[in-house]
């Protein structure tokens, strides 16, 4: 007993290591640049969303989109998703949760846009000189090129060289930066832009993708696995049409899990979300 007491304190450090931070505690240096303060760490995704009973979380490395999203800010629970209009989404019912962002005033920011958004966020949060999306066309618009005065016109369906005036790189020139990206991008660019990847092999991060007109996207905002069974589980997010709040979907399907989907098996072949039923392969990667 004497040797149990005096090895405890030396082990405690290697448990502390072992175990990690908490979910509910954000990690140093993640930021949300949309926001002057990330809020509560109570009010993270993390925190108000435990793994189901006897699972993990999927490790994440420290900074990485997958971590990022994890401690996304969510507004206070119970909060209803709106319409760009400041109307309510008809559908309450699939929302388990809002995330702290906003919607914008113009029917822009939809499925595939909710998607681009956030990424575009994570990635001026990370280096600003990264952020980039593909339109429609093919044109690979730089959030760089666009600060410095170089943008796009739309004549007879082609994307054609147009200058502005330049800036600096600011968080407001983001926002007007991603309003003609919302434009001219959609689920079928984004689609063509995410690598392909196996349903089974699911990470935070990943998107449910079924290019189109028309289409519909969803963002993997987490990811579980039971060790025993080896099952996973996601948290899913997403904007629709018209454009409206980011949110946390509910598995209306499956209350018992709340917010948490059952990756479907190569079997079942679709992956029923409470407003697209996607194919198993749908899911791409950044």
């Amino acid at each position: 007993m004497l040797l149990s007491r005096l090895l405890l304190p030396l082990a405690l450090p290697f448990l502390l290591m072992e175990a990690g931070p908490a979910p509910a505690e954000r990690p140093v240096g993640l930021s949300y640049p949309w926001l002057a303060a990330p809020g509560a760490a109570s009010q993270s995704l993390a925190a108000r969303f435990p793994a189901p009973a006897g699972c993990r979380r999927a490790p994440v490395v420290a900074g990485s989109w997958g971590e990022w999203l994890r401690y996304l800010p969510l507004k206070p629970a119970g909060t209803k998703a709106r319409l760009y209009t400041g109307a309510l989404k008809n559908r309450q019912d699939v929302v388990a949760a809002v995330l702290d962002i906003d919607v914008g005033t113009k029917d822009l920011q939809q499925c595939a846009d909710a998607v681009i958004r956030l990424r575009a966020e994570y990635l001026f949060s990370q280096d600003p000189n990264r952020v980039h999306f593909h339109l429609t066309t093919g044109y690979d618009f730089w959030f760089s090129d666009f600060v410095a005065g170089k943008t796009f016109r739309v004549a007879n369906e082609q994307v054609l060289p147009a200058t502005r005036p330049a800036e600096a790189p600011t968080h407001a020139a983001l926002a007007r930066y991603l309003l003609p990206t919302f434009g001219y991008a959609g689920t079928l660019s984004l689609s063509r832009e995410l690598r392909p990847t196996p349903l089974a092999a699911v990470q935070p991060g990943d998107v449910l993708i079924h290019g189109g007109a028309p289409g519909h996207a969803v963002l993997v905002v987490d990811v579980a696995e039971n060790p025993a069974t080896h099952q996973r589980y996601v948290l899913l997010a997403q904007s629709y049409m018209p454009a409206q709040s980011i949110h946390l979907l509910r598995n209306v399907a499956a209350p018992k899990l709340g917010a948490w989907f059952a990756v479907p098996g190569p079997a079942e072949a679709e992956f029923d979300t409470p407003e697209w039923t996607f194919g198993y392969g749908e899911l791409g990667r950044f």
